[in-house]
């Protein structure tokens, strides 16, 4: 874990310099001379590849350790040994293309705060598939349910909400209907409306791991109507034989379309009732083997607003150091962490995102001189979907610039930049333990994130581990706080106290 460095350091410059200075000659290899020190934190390199563990396999294991007063579920990364994905159809995304539909991403994220604040520029979309919806064969509804039948389908739906997607790579399983059905799904801080893919598929469904949800066969299942305020919540809808439908389509070109309904949704052992979700019945794309997504932004469609009753508008997370780990989602108050760092969050700067200020960086426990109008100008998110943090041109170069200043004192030997990132190192030949600067990001309030070691670097391969943050295209770009940097965090999102939260060792 990295040592908290936010406390105010006036005066530690020098005592920064000196230690560089005992180190430097030493090399990678003298991992121990940072030990214990705010300065260096310890990465074990064994520890950044994926290996066999022992995963939680009942409900009872899984839900171990659970908020008060809350629920708790696990999350694994999509593609790692935990998942229950795992062994599913299809490869693993290389890290090139990780990187490249983050920035895609990030594009996405950045088209929609300029939409809705104003913020940053006008960023053109990319090329999409048409998503007209077309005529197919009706199903046999539930006699307890509205109708579903896809015979109804005769409506253009310009699903085209510039939603940000990603490679999905955090996944929980939730339940849907009565008897609940098991669906796997990425959950996501940057998305509100919730779906999963539906039986029929009128046009086209991807391959999913596990069946396809059957609203036929849930009792509780019921069609949302054109006419009720529910459908008019959605950013974007349409109506079919009276009935609401909603349309997705992601920065990618992805996309998801079908009846806007409500159903019983399970979370571990807990339910939650009359659950808006999106049932699609025409859905195309990148999202892995998952059943569909969980949005928990901030908009009305949210399962954070849905269930504001229920549990207060407050969930957290937090993300395991390796994809070999196992994390926890919670939903409810329960008890805060006594170690929680507070930051506001900026609910007037626009809908959906998490947004909170960031004001400033740190390297080896030393604040970096950044003026605090870098930040202020492009404003920043905490976003769970991001893998890379982005920041301002200004503060990642000053970020690049110290970090690589540090690293080249201990010895370490520069790798070729890859994708996005610039700043590499080749780690091949290292054994246990190497030491790297600390990094940390400072927010309005003295909330600050100790950035963990399995946090500082992305690593490709042992020759090339890279610093893993990148810059923004432009100074008004918004930041976006990546889930890399969250890792071993408990992110902490109260909706009605106005906070976003973090506190170290949670996982």
């Amino acid at each position: 874990m990295a040592a908290s460095s936010c406390p105010s350091c006036h005066g530690c410059l020098l005592l920064f310099l000196l230690l560089l200075a005992v180190v430097a000659g030493s090399g990678a290899g003298a991992a121990d001379h940072g030990a214990g020190s705010s300065s260096l934190v310890q990465l074990n390199v064994d520890s950044l590849f994926p290996v066999a563990t022992s995963c939680p396999s009942t409900p009872q294991e899984q839900n171990h350790g659970a908020a008060a007063k809350g629920t708790r579920m696990p999350i694994v990364h999509q593609h790692g040994p935990c998942s229950p994905l795992a062994g599913a159809h299809g490869k693993a995304p290389t890290h090139a293309d990780i990187l490249t539909a983050d920035q895609r991403r990030v594009e996405s994220i950045r088209r929609r705060v300029f939409e809705t604040t104003g913020r940053g520029r006008a960023r053109p979309k990319r090329a999409a598939p048409s998503v007209q919806l077309q005529p197919g064969a009706p199903s046999t509804p539930s006699s307890a349910s509205a109708s579903v039948s896809s015979a109804a389908w005769s409506t253009d739906l310009p699903a085209s909400s510039g939603s940000a997607l990603g490679t999905g790579n955090y996944v929980v399983t939730i339940g849907l209907g009565t008897p609940a059905k098991r669906n796997t799904v990425v959950f996501d801080t940057g998305s509100d409306t919730t779906w999963v893919q539906c039986q029929p598929c009128v046009a086209s469904c991807y391959r999913q791991k596990g069946p396809i949800f059957d609203p036929t066969k849930s009792s509780t299942y019921a069609n949302i109507s054109c006419d009720s305020s529910y459908c008019s919540e959605l950013y974007t809808s349409g109506c079919s034989g009276g009935h609401c439908l909603y349309g997705v389509q992601y920065g990618d070109g992805s996309y998801t379309i079908g009846f806007y309904a409500h159903d019983t949704l399970t979370l571990a052992s807990d339910t939650v009732k009359g659950f808006r979700f999106g049932c699609g019945e025409k859905n195309k794309g990148l999202f892995g083997k998952t059943a569909g997504l969980m949005g928990l932004g901030r908009g009305k469609t949210s399962l954070t607003v849905q269930a504001y009753d229920k549990y207060s508008g407050v969930f957290a997370y937090c993300l395991p150091a390796t994809s070999s780990g196992t994390g926890f989602l919670d939903f409810g108050p329960g008890a805060p962490a006594a170690n929680a760092r507070l930051t506001p969050m900026l609910v007037d700067d626009g809908p959906t995102f998490y947004y909170v200020a960031l004001t400033g960086l740190k390297v080896g426990g030393h604040l970096l001189p950044i003026p605090e109008t870098v930040f202020s100008a492009a404003g920043a998110l905490v976003d769970s979907g991001t893998v890379i943090t982005r920041l301002p041109p200004a503060a990642y170069a000053s970020l690049s610039s110290a970090f690589a200043s540090v690293m080249e004192r201990l010895g370490y030997k520069k790798a070729p930049a890859f994708s996005i990132l610039d700043t590499c190192y080749d780690l091949s030949g290292t054994q246990g333990s190497v030491a790297l600067p600390a990094v940390a990001l400072v927010f309005r309030g003295g909330a600050c994130l100790d950035v963990d070691a399995s946090g500082i670097l992305y690593v490709v391969d042992e020759s090339q581990a890279c610093l893993a943050f990148a810059p923004n295209e432009e100074d008004t770009d918004v930041a976006i706080v990546g889930n890399t940097q969250q890792k071993t965090y408990s992110l902490l999102y109260d909706l009605g106290r106005k906070v976003v939260g973090f506190a170290p060792g949670a996982c």
